[in-house]
């Protein structure tokens, strides 16, 4: 696995030589192509990382982990989880700390280790996703996409939690 993205760039820059495209032309002319792209995002993003890192540090992740324990439980998602669940949405980064709590307070091995390592794999950063391909396809209402996203989100993880389960009575 480690060697899939170099031997695909040595295989596109083979296939380019043969073509005989100018690799470096063609790399800046895309970037250049994207620039405008980049700039009209650039406030989208920074909205978003502004509205993250105040939801973080006003203490609504605790307050929503602290509601949302019960119900996640009842989903068969363990208390331990409900901060991580509550922040992966958010922020992917927070997230990888949390997971890293997580890890060394429960061991890697374990349940609580497993399940985590799983819901982070099994679920995305649903605001940033939207922030980004919303911001640069124009869209200004998202409709049903932010709420499909969630529960689809939702539905990773405990189907992830429900497998990590079944594996572990293996």
């Amino acid at each position: 696995m480690n060697y899939i993205i170099p031997v695909g760039l040595i295989l596109l820059l083979i296939y380019a030589t043969i073509k005989r495209v100018n690799c470096y032309e063609a790399f800046v002319e895309g970037a250049a192509d994207a620039f405008p792209t980049l700039i009209k995002l650039l406030p989208n993003l920074a909205a978003m990382l502004a509205a993250i890192s105040i939801f973080r540090s006003s203490g609504a992740v605790e307050i929503l982990s602290r509601l949302s324990a019960p119900v996640l439980e009842a989903l068969g998602i363990p208390k331990e989880l409900s901060t991580l669940l509550i922040l992966r949405p958010f922020s992917g980064s927070g997230a990888l700390a949390l997971l890293s709590d997580v890890l060394n307070t429960y061991g890697a091995d374990g349940f609580i280790g497993l399940a985590a390592s799983v819901c982070v794999g099994s679920t995305e950063t649903i605001f940033y996703t939207m922030t980004v391909y919303c911001g640069a396809a124009g869209i200004k209402n998202g409709g049903y996409a932010l709420p499909a996203a969630l529960i689809g989100s939702l539905a990773g993880a405990v189907s992830g939690i429900a497998l990590v389960k079944i594996l572990l009575l293996m």
